[in-house]
């Protein structure tokens, strides 16, 4: 039985060479009172279209919201509006899971203010989609798909995500209230040339620095930096107690460092123009 206050949402990022774009599907709860969204960010703009009711399944994950599908397989749109025209389908292939739930332990305590979780770090895509009048081509494109579900996104974080040439990768830290207290909680994966590194709170992860557009995390040996060189953010809509009133900011393609090592040996260390980065810390 979820909460009055609740909300559950998901994540599907598709890139190709040139241009990436973001479909976040979302239901919310406040009062028993629910409501449904689609946001779609893309490198220049954003868009929000209210709905009344969304339908999913979660294995395999499969999301109806209006003539738009989301699934581990495709991704359907028709919309068209006022403001929006955005059809086309997209096919999804060679998904990769993480090996077990990116919460850990975490995932057993009830009313945390949000879960995550990570269904594809890396997966393929094929199709075509326009939206309002401009065409996006996939052939050979890359996705990432993730969800949120909780009552409300916590008070500051960071969050990246980047594909490269050779791997994936995903990093949260962020400001957790658990019963009197507030730690910061971490959860990041790198996938590396098809092996899974994890490093996450419940691993013995600790934040070395968390700033307004940087994060550096250490968990034993291991140590990864992700910092933002260049944004380019659009405004969307996230939950605060199961209602869409919240502003963050989220660059879907942007500059960003990043810098994986163990024992000071570096594994990987690049930039990309394609990263995707959120930053809602202040300046400490």
């Amino acid at each position: 039985m979820h909460r009055k206050d609740y909300l559950k949402g998901w994540y599907f990022k598709c890139s190709n060479e040139t241009k990436t774009i973001a479909f976040i599907p979302a239901f919310h709860r406040n009062n028993h009172k629910e409501t449904a969204s689609l946001q779609i960010i893309a490198d220049d703009a954003a868009f929000s279209i209210q709905f009344q009711s969304l339908e999913y399944r979660e294995n395999p994950l499969t999301v109806k919201i209006g003539e738009n599908v989301f699934s581990e397989k495709e991704i359907r749109l028709n919309i068209k509006n006022d403001r929006l025209s955005a059809n086309g389908v997209l096919h999804l292939h060679g998904l990769s899971p993480i090996n077990y739930d990116i919460m850990g332990p975490f995932r057993f305590v009830p009313f945390m203010q949000c879960r995550h979780s990570i269904y594809s770090m890396r997966h393929k895509i094929d199709g075509q989609i326009t939206i309002n009048g401009q065409q996006y081509v996939f052939k050979n494109g890359l996705g990432y798909i993730e969800g949120d579900c909780g009552s409300s996104f916590p008070k500051e974080y960071i969050w990246t995500q980047c594909i490269f040439r050779n791997g994936s990768l995903m990093l949260s830290a962020a400001d957790i209230p658990f019963s009197v207290v507030h730690f910061t909680g971490i959860i990041g994966v790198v996938l590396l040339n098809g092996k899974e590194y994890r490093i996450a709170t419940y691993l013995g992860a600790e934040v070395k620095h968390t700033g307004k557009d940087t994060v550096t995390v250490k968990q034993g040996d291991y140590q990864l930096t992700a910092k933002l060189l260049r944004k380019n953010s659009h405004p969307l809509a996230a939950p605060s107690h199961g209602r869409m009133n919240r502003t963050i900011h989220e660059s879907v393609s942007c500059k960003a460092y990043y810098k994986f090592s163990y024992k000071g040996k570096v594994l990987l260390e690049f930039i990309s123009d394609r990263a995707s980065f959120e930053s809602e810390y202040k300046i400490h």
